[in-house]
């Protein structure tokens, strides 16, 4: 298969992957127990679940964004 015509180049995966892995690890992070109906948890309110999470899921798909825009500077290297 010719490279000139796939729509990324190999630094394109390589971001790609890096940006799924912190969204996993955003997803893994908020993960946890929950509360049932004869327990409450607090620990469902904890800042890693409602802040710390999140914010690292944001910014795994704030990368994905950019390695699908990324465009090497020049195409030799592809």
């Amino acid at each position: 298969m010719n490279k000139k015509n796939l729509a990324f180049g190999k630094m394109n995966f390589i971001l790609l992957g890096i940006g799924m892995l912190i969204v996993i690890v955003g997803f893994v992070l908020m993960s946890g127990s929950g509360s049932t109906e004869q327990a409450f948890n607090p620990d469902i309110f904890s800042a890693r679940r409602v802040k710390v999470a999140p914010v690292i899921c944001f910014a795994g798909f704030v990368s994905i964004i950019a390695a699908i825009m990324y465009k090497p500077k020049n195409s030799s290297d592809e």
